[in-house]
């Protein structure tokens, strides 16, 4: 039994792959007889088309016929380099051969102004032969024995010069006769037939491929090869989705409806023969010759076959909507319609009529646009008014998913059409008369790779993806970053995939349309990040990308602490992103744009998270909205809200002086980077103010009571340096609070309440043993939650709510929530 291989023209694209699919014709006849079909170089049959252009067009030819011919000889050249044995003199011999004759042609269409079909033929099948030519002097070379296949005396062909069609039966016939030397090795250019005059002839689209099935058919082979440059048929045109998957079994049926949908694969003209005598085709990957690649059979439906999903487009549709009130009238015309159509062999995707009857709807290719409404025109509605009978749209896409499973197709379609519109894509019509496992839709042509983006990452993607666009790389973002990465391999586990796409900080912006690599984040962002000197600049900048680009699962993380960004929330969230927060700064603003935010998140369907606005990585705010949602009533709240403070005070308990303890939390990063604003109390009733709201009181930041911490007030104009020392001052006041409490059993804690009635009061308070606040030191938050089912004992919620690496596990925490 014998294997067919067919390399593509990016298989043979220069030099070193042509010696890369060498290797793979040697080590593949080393196990078994093959023969083998080759295109042309990349690229060489387009300059071939094009020089007849300009050749018609009375243009400058040459110029193009000297690009082949040093591209060949570069090629030549560069092989003699690594192989000594290589007949190079023979094969540039061939070459400017090959490039006289063109010449001579071109120039005869020159003066014609036209280039007959079998002209044509003749000249873009150049590089096949090329292409076979030094490949049989590399393997002859390497002490190999050849065997060349003319396709020209003997694949039989009918039809146009330009895409015939091989007559198996005959050619098979000639085949046989072939006196084939044992132990060589078969070539065969691709791409081209000969008729019954001996006429050299084009086997159209995909040509190569189908010389490569025909080929198979005439010599039984036991499998057929298409070698290319992807790892085998993939579920959308990686050219839009980059992460496309691999469809490892596929039947032959199932290819047909893809190519017939738009799906760049192999043209069902290639599929019928190896149909029709059941040889499994294998499309493999020429620089990924591991890879298993995809199999195409008669039936793929085995158990061990995984099923399939696709996705397919066809670009440059138009529509014919055509209307009337008489169902008989419309009927009629309908069949007019298809005659006519089939007369003038023009091939619609779909003929759609309405459940009434009283519509038509054609979908064409713009190709046939004019002549379409001629027929309508002067054919169908001779004496009608025209334009009242008929709408005509242009620039249109019908998007396809094709499934291997008989799926329930209405649910699924009404899925996807409530999933696009969403994202504002509107579907112009549901294309039903196909096959079960087939839904397509029609829309506008500038939606096209938004929606097969969208489609791809929802239908066919099992791996959940988390985009992220983070703003702010301090402490917390930093961290963030960190734990990304460390957890990378168990989120795969779990299908989930967190890709980073844009980083910010005041300054500089680093975006990538591919994704941010989280171990080179630093080096990458330090390289290629753009700097914004004003941070207006900065924030138009980041709203642009968010409006142009397209995602699934986005989600903004704000671990700024910018009054200017959280301004920007509404804008992410109406813009279709997730918002995540450790910034307090929005959330503790107007009590109307609180209201309204939620309320915007709401109709989106987005989630803005915020738990580490109060209490680091403690469950704070969804334990209070879980107490909203089962209809408990929170009475009485009382708390620790600051790890800043809670460690001062821990450190004072235990004999260190106030101005120590500062510095040393100061040092850990308790506090922010000025302590005075820990000591002011505002961020504690910031803290305190999102507890209220999310209780239910309507309060603004104005409305908590502050106690301060300290006695006298102190000069705002130091620095961070010169307050270390004026603090000192304050040192035996609090030496003396701390000594007062502990004669009394009690501990010193500056702690935030609300009442039944939303009056919220912070304070220095000297608490007993018996409170559930009494032990809480070293950074330590604590809550305590009176309500109608907890209570005379509260819910208490205790552990660190300071730090950056309990803040950013809050921030993830919140981020694998928007799954």
């Amino acid at each position: 039994m014998i294997n067919v291989l067919k390399f593509g023209g990016t298989s043979l694209s220069n030099s070193k792959n042509i010696l890369l699919v060498s290797k793979i014709i040697i080590k593949k006849f080393k196990k078994k007889k093959i023969a083998v079909v080759l295109s042309a170089p990349a690229n060489i049959t387009n300059i071939l088309e094009k020089s007849i252009e300009l050749a018609i067009q009375k243009k400058n030819y040459k110029k193009e016929i000297q690009k082949i011919h040093e591209k060949f000889y570069k090629i030549v050249e560069e092989i003699s380099l690594t192989n000594e044995n290589f007949l190079l003199k023979k094969v540039k011999s061939k070459i400017n051969q090959e490039m006289k004759f063109l010449q001579k042609m071109l120039k005869s269409i020159y003066f014609l102004n036209k280039c007959p079909k079998k002209i044509f033929a003749i000249i873009v099948s150049k590089g096949e032969i090329l292409s076979t030519k030094i490949m049989e002097n590399i393997l002859i070379s390497k002490n190999y024995n050849t065997f060349i296949i003319n396709p020209i005396k003997n694949l039989i062909s009918n039809g146009d010069a330009l895409d015939s069609y091989v007559n198996i039966h005959d050619s098979k016939k000639n085949i046989k006769k072939l006196n084939i030397v044992k132990k060589s090795i078969i070539l065969m250019p691709g791409f081209i037939g000969g008729n019954y005059k001996k006429e050299l002839v084009l086997l159209g689209r995909n040509g190569s491929d189908y010389s490569a099935a025909v080929l198979s058919a005439c010599l039984k082979a036991k499998s057929c090869e298409i070698w290319t440059d992807v790892d085998g048929i993939l579920t959308c045109d990686p050219k839009i989705v980059p992460n496309a998957k691999i469809i490892s079994n596929i039947s032959y049926n199932q290819i047909i409806n893809l190519s017939n949908l738009g799906a760049k694969v192999l043209h069902p003209k290639t599929i019928s023969p190896l149909k029709k005598l059941n040889i499994p085709c294998y499309v493999k990957n020429t620089f990924n010759e591991s890879k298993r690649g995809t199999k195409i059979v008669k039936n793929s439906k085995q158990k061990k076959n995984k099923n399939y999903s696709s996705i397919t487009y066809i670009k440059n549709i138009c529509s014919f909507s055509i209307k009337s009130k008489n169902t008989k009238k419309i009927n009629k015309v309908y069949k007019k319609i298809l005659n006519k159509l089939k007369n003038q062999k023009i091939y619609f995707f779909s003929s759609i009529k309405t459940i009434n009857q009283k519509y038509i709807n054609l979908y064409i290719e713009k190709k046939y646009y004019k002549k379409i409404k001629y027929i309508l025109k002067k054919k169908i509605f001779k004496q009608e008014n025209y334009k009242k009978k008929i709408k005509t749209k242009k620039k249109l896409s019908i998007i396809s998913l094709i499934h291997s499973k008989n799926s329930q197709k209405n649910k699924l379609s009404n899925h996807i059409q409530k999933f696009l519109n969403r994202y504002k894509i509107k579907i112009i019509n549901v294309i039903s008369n196909q096959s079960k496992n087939i839904i397509s839709f029609i829309i506008n042509s500038k939606n096209t790779n938004k929606t097969i983006k969208l489609l791809h990452k929802i239908l066919l993607n099992k791996v959940k993806t988390i985009e992220i666009f983070l703003l702010g790389i301090g402490g917390i973002g930093k961290t963030l970053l960190k734990q990304i990465s460390q957890e990378k391999r168990n989120l795969k586990k779990r299908n989930l995939a967190l890709k980073i796409f844009l980083i910010a900080n005041s300054k500089k912006i680093l975006f990538n349309k591919k994704s941010i690599k989280i171990k080179s984040w630093k080096k990458e962002f330090l390289n290629n990040g753009k700097t914004y000197p004003q941070q207006e600049e900065l924030i138009k900048k980041i709203s642009k990308i968010i409006k142009k680009n397209n995602y699934i699962n986005p989600v903004i993380i704000d671990c700024t602490s910018s009054r200017a960004i959280s301004k920007q929330y509404f804008n992410y969230i109406k813009n279709r992103y997730h918002v995540i927060t450790s910034n307090k700064k929005f959330n503790t603003g107007n009590l109307k744009n609180y209201k309204k935010i939620r309320k915007l998140a709401c109709k989106m369907n987005k989630k803005f998270l915020y738990e580490t606005n109060v209490g680091g990585g403690l469950p704070i705010i969804q334990t209070i909205k879980n107490f909203v949602k089962t209809g408990d009533k929170i009475s009485y709240f009382k708390g620790i809200l600051s790890g800043s403070l809670s460690f001062i005070f821990g450190k004072l308990e235990e004999g260190m002086l106030f101005s120590e303890a500062i510095q040393q939390a100061h040092q850990k990063g308790f506090t922010e980077p000025d302590p005075r604003e820990d000591l002011s109390g505002l961020d504690v009733a910031r803290k305190l103010l999102i507890i209220a709201r999310e209780i239910g009181h309507s309060l603004e930041l104005q409305d908590i009571q502050i106690q301060k911490i300290l006695p006298k007030k102190i000069n705002k104009k130091n620095n961070v340096n010169e307050f270390f020392q004026e603090i000192k001052k304050f040192d035996e006041y609090f030496l003396n609070q701390i000594d007062s409490a502990k004669k009394n059993e009690k501990k010193i804690k500056f702690i935030g309440t609300i009442n039944r009635n939303g009056i919220c009061k912070i304070k220095l308070s000297k608490i007993n043993k018996n409170d559930p606040l009494y032990n809480v030191k070293d950074g330590e938050n604590a809550l305590s939650f009176y309500s109608k089912y907890y209570q005379p004992i509260p819910l208490v919620i205790k552990g660190y709510g300071a730090g950056k690496e309990v803040t950013a596990s809050g921030v993830f925490s919140d981020l694998l929530n928007t799954i």
